[in-house]
C-alpha cells in the first residue's frame, strides 16, 4: 500500500480545517480528462463532508500526454501567490479544453492577477514547487492522475462520490 512521502504541511494548497478528522490529497493534472471527471466528484465530497474534511491538491503534470499541463500548473501557482489558488484551480478544471497561453492570460485578467506575476510564472518562477509536488508523487507511488490519498494512504477504491465519502467517513471513524 503506497503512502505519502511528504506529509501535508502549511505549504500545501488546502481547503477545510487543518484539524479536520480526515484529509484527502489529490495529485492532479489540469489537462487530464480523468482529473476533469474527478473535479465535480471531489466538490460533491467536500460539500457532503464539510468541516470534517481537509482537501489538498498537489501538482502532477504529465507532460508526455498533456502539453499544457505545466503552464496550467504555473498559472495556478502564480494565482496562489496572490491568494487565488482555488479560484484558478476551479477555472482551469472548468475550462480544461482551453489551456493555451492566450487562455491562461485571459483567466489571469479575469482573476485580476498581475501580468508580471504570470510572466514570471511562465518563465519558471514556481517550477521548483511544481517539481517538489511531482517528485513527492513519484516517490509516493503516483503513476497517473488523479491519484488520491486518504490520511496518507493511497486510495484505489471506486471513484464515485458515494464510495469516496464512505471511505473518508470510515477513516475519520478510525475504521
Amino acid at each position: 500500500m503506497s503512502r505519502l512521502i511528504y506529509p501535508v504541511d502549511a505549504q500545501d494548497h488546502s481547503q477545510g480545517p487543518a484539524d479536520a478528522p480526515v484529509t484527502l490529497v489529490e495529485y492532479g493534472d489540469y489537462e487530464c480528462p480523468y482529473c476533469g471527471q474527478a473535479y465535480p466528484i471531489i466538490q460533491e465530497v467536500q460539500r457532503a463532508l464539510g468541516d470534517q474534511l481537509r482537501f489538498v491538491f498537489r501538482n502532477f503534470p504529465i507532460t508526455e500526454l498533456h502539453p499544457h499541463a505545466v503552464m496550467a500548473a504555473q498559472f495556478a501557482e502564480a494565482a496562489a501567490r496572490e491568494g487565488k489558488f482555488w479560484q484558478a484551480h476551479d477555472m482551469l478544471y472548468e475550462n480544461q479544453q482551453a489551456l493555451r497561453l492566450p487562455d491562461l492570460l485571459a483567466y489571469g485578467r479575469t482573476l485580476g492577477l498581475a501580468p508580471a506575476a504570470l510572466d514570471e510564472a511562465f518563465a519558471g518562477a514556481h517550477d521548483a514547487r511544481i517539481q517538489r509536488d511531482f517528485q513527492g508523487g513519484i516517490r509516493s507511488g503516483v503513476n497517473g492522475t488523479p491519484t488520491l490519498f486518504i490520511e496518507g494512504t493511497r486510495y484505489d477504491g471506486e471513484r464515485d462520490a458515494a464510495s469516496l465519502i464512505e471511505a473518508l467517513r470510515a477513516r475519520a471513524r478510525g475504521a
